[in-house]
């Protein structure tokens, strides 16, 4: 079992996977259709499309995505090579981030031990699949990862073709998707809540551009000759689909756009067609589970984000929180009164205290130790009964 959040997820990942040559893709288009259908294209991940599967049952959104930004690195790192070693894949990883975004002189890095690449690459994917800094907007946000990670991986195909990502590569891959975007969503016939939820899909996912700075009028004005690579143009193709999907209706001035995009960058009529109904059947088949599309007030946002975190927490850490509890003989007679009746004024804080000092000792519960923490223990009592044994709990009795 891989535990993203921890350290070390990436050499467990590696050796859960066990790579060969047959499990990994040798041509761009395999390898594009592949990792369109998990969904790492569109911004919601289904799957990895690994050769053993993955449980992510119980798994944070951000840590999925970590895996799968890290599954798609080393998918267009064996495109470019024949040599499948983890170990020099990781390598290459931490120095195309680091020619991404060089950290200059740092007295402090020259004089502190070094991490080992694998635990340095962790470091940088945890970075770049968020999209807030601070822990209040992140439980706020329904954005909460990069949606356009792919980015990364043009970009680090680029660097594995040339030694180096070319000179504003990054800018300008980012300036044209927000080009040609901007563009779909001026040609759409009927507008919708989706196209606003999109843009902030996006803002909340670009680094380098601004969609409020974007002025360009047709695709004449966009630099699209820049791309010559067929991992690039299908990419842009695809998050203009995107933009262009309202409720599986493509109207004719919609469909020219696509196929107006696909001539200039010399992609086939078969592969728009393709790209209309992938996108349509994805967002049909996974629409009430794509965060972007379930819009509701932040606050209630707030209440059922912490909730599910709550409960992964718990869940990972059953076994060490029932030892805590056992060891804790006050708080197990007032948790099992809770089971059966409503605890008083004074019972309800000798409970909340004790939970805090279980909090200091079980890691992951240190969300708790926040300010305001204490907020949420009403949640974690909630479902703190569900760990007790059935003793416990006299209702359970037949």
């Amino acid at each position: 079992m891989i535990n993203p959040s921890a350290s070390g997820w990436i050499d467990k990942f590696f050796s859960v996977q066990k790579f060969t040559k047959d499990s990994v893709f040798t041509d761009s288009a395999a390898f594009y259709h592949k990792t369109r259908s998990t969904g790492f294209i569109y911004g919601h991940i289904i799957s990895f499309g690994t050769a053993n599967i993955i449980d992510t049952k119980g798994w944070f959104e951000d840590e999925i995505s970590k895996v799968a930004l890290l599954n798609t690195l080393y998918g267009v790192y064996c495109l470019n090579n024949e040599d499948l070693s983890e170990a020099n894949f990781i390598k290459e990883a931490v120095l195309f981030y680091d020619k991404m975004n060089p950290q200059g002189f740092n007295l402090f890095k020259k004089i502190l031990p070094k991490n080992s690449y694998s635990l340095t690459l962790e470091k940088i994917i945890d970075e770049r699949v968020q999209t807030n800094n601070s822990i209040i907007s992140k439980n706020f946000s329904h954005l909460v990862t990069n949606a356009l990670l792919f980015i990364d991986v043009l970009a680090f195909h680029q660097f594995l073709v040339h030694g180096e990502i070319p000179e504003k590569y990054l800018k300008k891959i980012e300036e044209t998707i927000v080009n040609v975007v901007t563009l779909a969503l001026k040609v759409k016939a009927e507008k919708s809540q989706y196209d606003n939820l999109l843009i902030k899909l996006f803002e909340a996912s670009i680094r380098y551009s601004k969609f409020s700075k974007v002025s360009v009028q047709n695709l004449e004005t966009i630099q699209l000759d820049y791309f010559t690579n067929e991992l690039e143009k299908n990419y842009l193709l695809d998050m203009a689909g995107m933009a262009l999907w309202s409720d599986a209706k493509v109207e004719n001035e919609e469909l020219y756009f696509l196929h107006s995009l696909a001539s200039t960058l010399s992609i086939s009529d078969d592969f728009v067609n393709e790209t209309i109904k992938n996108i349509n059947d994805f967002i049909f088949k996974y629409k009430k589970d794509i965060p972007y599309f379930n819009y509701s007030n932040p606050v209630k946002h707030f209440y059922d984000q912490t909730t599910q975190n709550v409960i992964t927490i718990i869940s990972r850490n059953k076994n060490r929180l029932v030892k805590e509890l056992m060891q804790s003989k006050e708080l197990m007679v007032l948790l099992s009164y809770s089971t059966i009746r409503d605890l008083n004024e004074k019972e309800k804080k000798k409970v909340k205290k004790q939970l805090l000092e279980i909090c200091k000792t079980v890691p992951s519960l240190a969300i708790f130790l926040l300010p305001g923490g204490s907020l949420l223990l009403p949640i974690l009592i909630k479902f703190i009964p569900q760990l007790l044994p059935s003793a416990f709990n006299e209702n359970k009795d037949d």
